[in-house]
């Protein structure tokens, strides 16, 4: 043995960015603008909290939920939490009563910090949380005052109030558990991925490097995808280790106020899922000339694959690349990416082959194993045509789920992930659609996916979900539900002529209907069962059965 053995501990890097960067701002929204904090300030407080925490009775291996916005506090959990030892375990508000009574019963969660504003979410599971022996109430500008029926609640201040600002990190086992986070919109209950610092380290290592993220200590990132949703993809890990200047939206998710934080703040990077960037683009579309976005470079887009149009979109109107990254809670969750420029070769694509490219799914990142196999588990080549269940292995990829077995999601030490793909010769996968998503049709598959992504890109159409709806010839057959832009008037006859530039007659949806709204799931993502369901519930019926 040649090398030391030093174990890697998230507390190694979350102390980083404040001993080079103290002066770096954290910024949290507020009614009228953003309150900031120094990096420094941030560390302190989240050494305080551990103090806290630790006089509490959190010792080590034990689960400490969060029920918050982005935000500095929410920064300062995730940061005195894991580093103390104990579990950081993000609760999303946007789940039911029923899945967050579940979700807190399994996790034995100990204590539970909340934001004021959503404290009567939290209220109706009151005396159905057992395991919980105290709750921290964290109050941002106009909630001071909060009270409420919960017993055993104290103030955030309060709780962390002339606390030391260093604690002594254990030096623990790397492979500790240090982040807990649970599936939404899956069958059944949902399934807890329990994070290692070991896992967590590379991971975030990895996202920082120039061809995933490319993320530097001069960055400013708008942390938009929610904390509580599978680390927030890593960032505010990677940001905290880097020295980041960071900004955090609170409660106030509405494309204007993002687009006012984008601009306010010489914002460089950010992310979010589709419908984050869509609602934005609406936005600067309705008002030529308002939103100025200097420092904007990219913008990573996950969740869901971005239509090549949005992507086009960005680049042409704002010199912005939006990169894409695929990845789910079980695998930490970052797995591929898909830059502008991926290779060498790429640099001489027009712009129209750059987005049709970026609108993969990407390259494994580096440490990760990836492919695709048959129903019978054979590999399948990596030819572009070939399409089969993806999975996937590494360093940072769930192998079981917490206190939960579920050996239909495993094989043979790979992570089945549910997704269909193929590989195309570059190496870059191409998800074709969710295993439950896909429309079998007379024996044959139709991707709603690339539906959807094609009938986006439609002039006036603002958003549209392919589903697959029951037929007694053809076993299923897909019909669209399709958002218009405001004032477009798009037909049925539109969508549909425009989809036959692409598609085979019998792969075109069998209807179009023009919706409102599409139900999201918890995560900001489509909700296709929902979306399934109540047409059921509807009585609706194809047109050939009408």
């Amino acid at each position: 043995m040649t090398m030391q053995q030093t174990p890697l501990l998230m507390h190694r890097l979350m102390d980083r960015g404040a001993m080079l960067q103290p002066e770096v701002e954290i910024m949290t929204a507020t009614a009228d603008g953003a309150r900031s904090q120094t990096m420094l300030e941030t560390r302190n407080r989240a050494h305080q909290l551990a103090h806290a925490l630790n006089d509490a009775g959190v010792k080590i291996g034990d689960r400490v939920a969060t029920f918050m916005w982005n935000g500095a506090r929410h920064l300062e959990a995730y940061h005195a939490v894991a580093c103390m030892g104990a579990v950081v375990h993000t609760l999303n508000i946007r789940l039911s009563p029923v899945d967050l009574e579940y979700i807190i019963n399994h996790a034995q969660d100990k204590i539970i910090i909340v934001d004021a504003d959503i404290l009567p979410l939290l209220e109706k599971l009151a005396g159905k949380m057992p395991s919980v022996e105290k709750i921290i109430v964290a109050a941002e500008p106009g909630f001071e005052n909060w009270s409420t029926s919960l017993p055993n609640t104290v103030d955030y201040e309060a709780f962390i109030k002339g606390k030391p600002t260093r604690y002594n990190w254990p030096e623990i086992d790397e492979n500790s558990a240090m982040g807990l986070c649970y599936t939404s919109g899956t069958t059944g209950k949902p399934k807890g991925v329990m994070y290692t610092h070991r896992a967590n380290y590379l991971h975030t290592i990895s996202i920082a490097m120039t061809d995933v993220m490319g993320l530097s200590a001069t960055d400013t990132l708008l942390g938009i995808v929610p904390m509580f949703h599978a680390n927030a993809w890593g960032l505010p890990w990677v940001a905290t280790m880097l020295g980041m200047k960071q900004v955090y939206p609170h409660r106030f998710m509405v494309p204007d106020h993002l687009a006012r934080m984008l601009m306010d703040y010489d914002v460089t990077i950010s992310a979010g899922v589709p419908t984050i960037w869509q609602g934005v683009r609406g936005l600067i579309e309705a008002n030529p000339g308002k939103y100025k976005f200097k420092a904007l470079t990219r913008l990573t887009c996950g969740g869901s694959a971005p239509p090549p149009s949005l992507i086009e979109w960005y680049w042409d109107a704002l010199n912005v690349e939006m990169v894409q990254g695929w990845g789910m809670t079980e695998t930490s969750p970052l797995a591929t990416i898909s830059r502008r420029t991926g290779k060498r070769k790429h640099l001489d694509m027009s712009d129209g082959e750059r987005a049709r490219n970026q609108a993969k799914a990407g390259l494994p990142i580096p440490g990760l194993e990836i492919e695709i196999f048959d129903d019978k588990w054979n590999v399948l080549p990596h030819d572009g045509v070939a399409f089969g269940e993806l999975l996937i292995r590494g360093p940072w990829i769930c192998s079981e789920y917490f206190n939960n077995p579920q050996p239909d999601k495993f094989h043979d030490g790979w992570l089945i992930t549910g997704d269909v793909a193929k590989i195309d010769p570059e190496g870059y996968i191409i998800i074709t659609d969710r295993t439950k998503d896909l429309i079998k049709s007379g024996g044959e598959w139709i991707s709603s996916v690339d539906l959807e992504n094609h009938i986006v890109g439609l002039s006036g159409v603002a958003q549209a979900c392919v589903v697959a709806h029951p037929h007694p010839r053809w076993d299923e057959r897909p019909v669209a539900l399709v958002i218009r832009k405001p004032g477009a008037e798009v037909a049925h006859e539109h969508v549909l002529q425009h989809c036959e530039s692409k598609f085979a007659k019998w792969q075109l949806p069998d209807d179009v209907l023009f919706v409102d709204a599409i139900p999201l799931t918890a995560t900001g993502k489509m909700d296709k069962k929902v979306v399934r369901a109540k047409l059921e519930a509807d009585g609706y019926k194809l047109p050939d059965q009408r």
